[in-house]
């Protein structure tokens, strides 16, 4: 397993599958607050959903397609991240992010953003990277907002999510802008 430490109490890693169990309880917890936002959370419904999730996340990492990564403080999984996928020819990503409810407000999110935002313009030599985001998840929206992303667009009705439709808004950051700040 690689870590890529953060900070003292924060890193990120490729989730296993002995991670399963705690990634199934994370969500189970936090069911509700996650699900208003994102479908997964519907999908999880027993240990073996977050298993299949892990090995399938490990295969497109091996595939190099993208992959999603646990964000641990203190040992504890607290959420997840990651590339939702890897445009090699046009050069760009989307990240993807969720946290549990009773771990934010704590800056785990922008941090393990500026970490995965440098690594796809340094290491991955990637020009764009793109958030997207419900219209109405002001919490979610406000981080690639403080980190100098550009709002591109909404998607309106862009999924149907617990019987509502959910408009989505696309922020965009380029190298460029990012290294010149």
């Amino acid at each position: 397993m690689f870590k890529i430490k953060i900070d003292d109490f924060l890193y990120l890693s490729l989730l296993e599958t002995k991670d399963a169990a705690e990634l199934f309880h994370l969500i189970d917890r936090n069911r509700e607050h996650i699900g208003k936002w994102l479908k997964f959370p519907s999908m999880t419904v027993e240990m073996e959903d977050s298993k299949a999730f892990i090995e399938g996340t490990r295969m497109r990492y091996a595939k190099d397609e993208g992959y999603w990564l646990g964000i641990w403080s203190e040992d504890r999984l607290v959420g997840s991240i990651g590339y939702l996928y890897l445009d090699q020819e046009n050069k760009k990503t989307e990240i993807g992010y969720w946290l549990g409810q009773e771990y934010e407000g704590k800056g785990f999110i922008t941090k393990s953003i500026k970490l995965l935002i440098d690594y796809a313009f340094d290491e991955l030599q990637f020009n764009k990277i793109e958030i997207g985001a419900a219209a109405d998840n002001a919490k979610s929206r406000a981080i690639p907002e403080k980190l100098g992303f550009t709002r591109e667009g909404e998607l309106r009705d862009y999924e149907y999510i617990n019987g509502r439709f959910l408009d989505r808004v696309i922020y965009g950051l380029k190298a460029a802008e990012w290294r010149a700040k």
